[in-house]
């Protein structure tokens, strides 16, 4: 097939899925959307799920200062 023929088989496909509008079941859509709406609620709690680091927090705070008033960089 040659560069002609291919792409005008490339546009003409392109054209027809721009165009193309299938029937819509907009009943059946609200009851995918109603399903999946009440499954996700039931299936997570309101508050999400938050670890407890208070075990680590001060465990490595001896080996690691605060430098934030001191300036450490040496210009020049």
């Amino acid at each position: 097939m040659g560069r002609g023929r291919q792409k005008a088989k490339a546009t003409r496909q392109a054209r027809d899925m721009k165009y193309f509008s299938p029937a819509t079941d907009y009943s059946a859509l609200q009851r995918e959307l109603g399903a999946a709406k009440s499954h996700a609620s039931s299936q997570y709690s309101e508050d999400p799920y938050e670890a407890d680091y208070s075990e680590y927090e001060d465990k490595y705070a001896d080996q690691y200062h605060d430098d934030d008033d001191e300036d450490t960089r040496r210009i020049g």
